[in-house]
């Protein structure tokens, strides 16, 4: 890529077309999922729990972006609205492993349906070669920052 100089137009800068997305996406789903009386990291964190019963508040903390008194705060206030259950202690080690109740999964069911529309309507002008082509630049991305090669990604599945 080009490289850009001191003062450059924000609208060239990638990292800043990416947060603009970001800031986009995260308004869209907070305005849908008020609907479920969910937040955006409480629909995450349910996400996570579907996907993978049983995560530690680390493992839910670091999928969802947050920190992990953030999520001890969040976990709560799902415990409390009878949306997820974790045991009173830890089955083995300090970890208490989060499940989605049935009244969780209905409530991420309902609200699934609305974060996907917002998904389609912000991909709509891709089509599928498009979106695997951006999905593969924004895995790059990523492992560039995070100081992984190209090599480190081999075998790794999307």
């Amino acid at each position: 890529m080009k490289q850009l100089s001191t003062g450059a137009d924000l609208g060239r800068l990638v990292g800043y077309q990416l947060k603009r997305v970001q800031a986009a996406l995260r308004s869209a789903m907070d305005a849908t999922l008020r609907r479920h009386d969910l937040t955006t990291p409480q629909y995450v964190c349910l996400e996570l729990l579907d996907q993978r019963p049983g995560l530690s508040n680390a493992e839910l903390a670091r999928g969802a972006f947050v920190t992990r008194q953030s999520m001890n705060v969040l976990l709560r206030n799902l415990e409390d609205a009878g949306l997820v259950e974790r045991p009173a202690s830890a089955p083995q080690g300090r970890a208490l492993p989060t499940t989605l109740t049935a009244e969780g999964r209905a409530r991420l069911v309902a609200a699934r349906g609305d974060v996907l529309e917002i998904e389609q309507r912000m991909t709509a002008h891709l089509d599928v070669e498009q979106a695997d082509l951006l999905l593969g630049h924004l895995e790059r991305m990523t492992d560039a920052l995070e100081g992984r090669t190209p090599a480190d990604a081999v075998g790794r599945k999307r």
